[in-house]
């Protein structure tokens, strides 16, 4: 390659830098997790080698689950490097919200970490002109309960104590539920202050199928999006409950791992009734996601995961997010761009950028579909 056209191409490069960096601002709101640089490289942020940016132009809108913010963030960086003039703009928000703008039309996919219901998807159709919105698995992680208690810095809890935390029936971290899956803890005689999102939430719900599939018998609640239970404190987006634990003595609160690492906030290891209690990584994660069956038809590629397991240093308290699209029908002005950066999401690279920030890869069998899938929207 001439040097002339090397000085061309770094000019691009940092000229879309500039451009991904007020955007990505713009996306977070409230939601923000940056403790500096999210892209792992000391700021600077390269653009990725494989993407294929043919047919992508202009701006693409897109919304929805905060759990995969920072995912989101890195992706987001590492194209519009490569994609000079091309504009990604997503809106950490919730799945809820996430799925309310895609079946109204105003963004081009939505992330959930729920898949569809069929409601959601008879909305989808008056969208998706000539098909229906589908699910695509793109970012796997655990779901970490991250706490907060001065003198404790290492804590095991299992599904019923965690089921019982949270519906406020454990109101002590002295109590004798605790005190019995930590020997020897200094457990203070001090109130317990449980966090959950305000909002629509995908986190919240997978939160719920795992505590009803775990702990039926202490845990009431359909698994829903928003909030069930009663009593605890609200916060907004991912963000907003970590933050809230990291700043209150005596908290526990749920988000994704990455949060937890960013503001250091130490997380519950669960005593899943294996040989040992299982800590909340990508790695451990990734053993219980490889268990997934699809349960999607056709084109749809939801997944039914088994909160159950008790294989060894499987963590089963995991979800999946999907990116929402039209399986046919999306808008001809955002169809190359959609298809342009889901396919690098789902690249090789793409997937090894959430072992690095604390996500776990969808497992290479279903991401070999979802590749399949992207290159056929239409």
């Amino acid at each position: 390659m001439k040097l002339q056209r090397k000085n061309r191409l770094r000019a691009t490069a940092l000229g879309a830098l500039a451009v991904s960096g007020a955007l990505v601002l713009t996306a977070c709101g409230s939601d923000n997790n940056s403790g500096g640089d999210t892209g792992g490289n000391g700021g600077q942020t390269k653009a990725a080698s494989n993407v294929k940016c043919d047919g992508a132009k202009g701006q693409l809108r897109a919304s929805g689950s905060s759990a995969q913010k920072n995912a989101m963030d890195l992706w987001v960086k590492d194209y519009m490097a490569a994609c000079s003039g091309v504009e990604i703009n997503y809106n950490s928000s919730s799945s809820g919200e996430g799925i309310v703008a895609f079946n109204q039309g105003t963004v081009g996919f939505a992330g959930s970490d729920s898949a569809l219901k069929p409601e959601e998807i008879a909305d989808s159709k008056k969208i998706c002109k000539t098909g229906q919105g589908i699910n695509l698995p793109m970012v796997g992680g655990p779901i970490a309960v991250g706490f907060h208690l001065d003198g404790v810095d290492s804590l095991t809890l299992d599904a019923p104590t965690l089921a019982k935390i949270f519906d406020t029936k454990i109101k002590k971290w002295n109590d004798q539920a605790i005190a019995k899956l930590n020997p020897g803890a200094k457990l203070p005689d001090k109130a317990i202050q449980p966090f959950h999102r305000s909002e629509d939430s995908g986190t919240t719900q997978n939160l719920g199928k795992y505590l009803a599939a775990t702990a039926p018998s202490d845990w009431k609640y359909e698994a829903e999006k928003k909030w069930p239970a009663p009593g605890g404190q609200a916060a907004s987006g991912s963000s907003g409950v970590a933050s809230q634990v990291k700043a209150v003595d005596g908290s526990i609160g749920y988000f994704e791992l990455s949060f937890a690492a960013s503001q250091k906030i130490t997380t519950v290891d669960i005593n899943t009734g294996g040989a040992a209690p299982v800590k909340a990584s990508s790695e451990n994660a990734s053993k219980a996601i490889a268990a997934a069956k699809i349960k999607g038809t056709g084109k749809d590629l939801a997944l039914d995961l088994d909160y159950t397991t008790k294989a060894e240093g499987a963590y089963p308290l995991v979800l999946v997010t999907y990116e929402v699209v039209c399986d046919t029908g999306n808008k001809a002005d955002t169809l190359g761009t959609v298809k342009s950066f889901l396919t690098y999401t789902a690249s090789d690279e793409g997937q090894q950028l959430l072992t690095e920030a604390g996500y776990a890869p969808i497992p290479e069998a279903i991401n070999a579909k979802v590749r399949e899938t992207v290159a056929s929207l239409s």
